[in-house]
């Protein structure tokens, strides 16, 4: 490590790149605790502050991939939705309950988060099941698994499938800036099903952060990754403004997708969406708040949360290859709302974590 330092903590003008097999070992010396938590400190601070480069972003992901706990899971296909794992806190965002909205829709879906993380210390799809449904955050893990085989959605507390990763937890918190871990770790595979079948939905926040995202979606064995500028960083695509969304699908190049909601829906459509975004930019919320919008829109398909839902479930279904039209999509997500089975699912999914 005192090696690594010397080369990447020297200054703006002498610092070096490290080859992308010391940046695997230099992370593995972190995850594994084997170097001082100043040491650590020092050398994730020094690591952004210098600018990743590609190979070094490839060796901090091997690190991490080869200490996930991966588990095989029975379905012939599964949409796993990584969203950033420090959260949102601007407007109301509803994701924790799309993927129950795809399992109905015929895509089996998993969202994968952890307790919120700094910088922003948002709310997190784990921090809503933990804090307001009372699902316990530890403990749960193979009840988890068994119901995603079950119900065909689920969550992942990334927390039990890196126990390394949650071992810096605090580190993080004393950092208090967003590190390469906060990249990495959304591109993480902890279920895995079979050949063909294995999709990711993330996002990123600043340009520049898609293209060491989609060069490692090359190497996680996602046979179809998705990474776009949502807002706040979540898989909400094109809501906020304008959007890419870069799909990978292991061909020579990846396919660039711009979203604009004019473009890609019906004008109605279009409206639905961006007046309720609008209208909710205003909204004080909390988590009881958000989940009665989100619940409501469960059981059939009013509310405010609803067009939002529908819109990110409708935009995933069909970049995924399940729907002819973006249009197409989001209209058999809102039939799927209007139907009410999510609700009931939902809760099962609660009721039976919580025994």
């Amino acid at each position: 490590m005192k090696e690594y330092l010397q080369k990447i903590a020297t200054g703006p003008k002498m610092s070096k790149n490290l080859t992308e097999t010391e940046a695997e070992d230099a992370l593995n010396l972190i995850l594994k605790g084997e170097v001082s938590a100043v040491r650590a400190a020092v050398f994730l601070v020094a690591a952004r502050m210098k600018m990743e480069t590609l190979e070094e972003n490839i060796g901090y992901w091997r690190a991490l991939d080869k200490t996930t706990i991966r588990t095989s899971i029975p379905l012939d296909r599964l949409i796993q939705i990584a969203d950033p794992f420090d959260g949102f806190n601007r407007v109301p965002y509803f994701g924790l309950y799309v993927p129950p909205t795809l399992a109905a829709m015929g895509l089996p879906a998993c969202g994968n988060s952890a307790s919120s993380l700094p910088p922003k210390l948002g709310i997190t799809f784990e921090d809503i099941l933990t804090r307001h449904y009372g699902i316990p955050s530890t403990g749960a893990h193979q009840q988890r698994i068994k119901l995603i085989k079950e119900l065909r959605f689920g969550y992942i507390n990334m927390q039990e499938v890196h126990p390394s990763l949650e071992r810096l937890r605090n580190l993080r918190g004393e950092i208090v800036k967003r590190t390469m871990l906060s990249t990495m770790e959304k591109m993480l595979m902890p279920l895995q099903v079979q050949a063909g079948g294995n999709f990711l939905a993330t996002g990123y926040f600043h340009r520049g952060y898609e293209v060491p995202m989609m060069a490692v979606a090359r190497l996680s064995g996602f046979d179809r990754t998705l990474v776009g500028n949502g807002m706040e960083g979540t898989t909400l695509y094109g809501i906020h403004k304008p959007a890419t969304v870069f799909v990978d699908s292991g061909n020579s190049e990846p396919k660039e997708v711009r979203f604009d909601l004019e473009k890609i829906f019906l004008e109605k459509t279009a409206s639905e969406i961006s007046d309720t975004y609008e209208a909710l930019k205003g909204e004080e919320y909390d988590l009881i708040k958000l989940a009665t919008w989100g619940e409501t829109a469960l059981k059939n398909g009013t509310g405010p949360a609803a067009p939002l839902i529908a819109c990110q479930a409708g935009i995933l279904f069909h970049l995924i290859g399940s729907s002819l039209s973006f249009q197409e999509g989001y209209d058999t997500a809102r039939n799927t709302l209007y139907s009410g089975t999510c609700y009931n699912k939902f809760m099962d999914f609660v009721d039976r974590c919580r025994r």
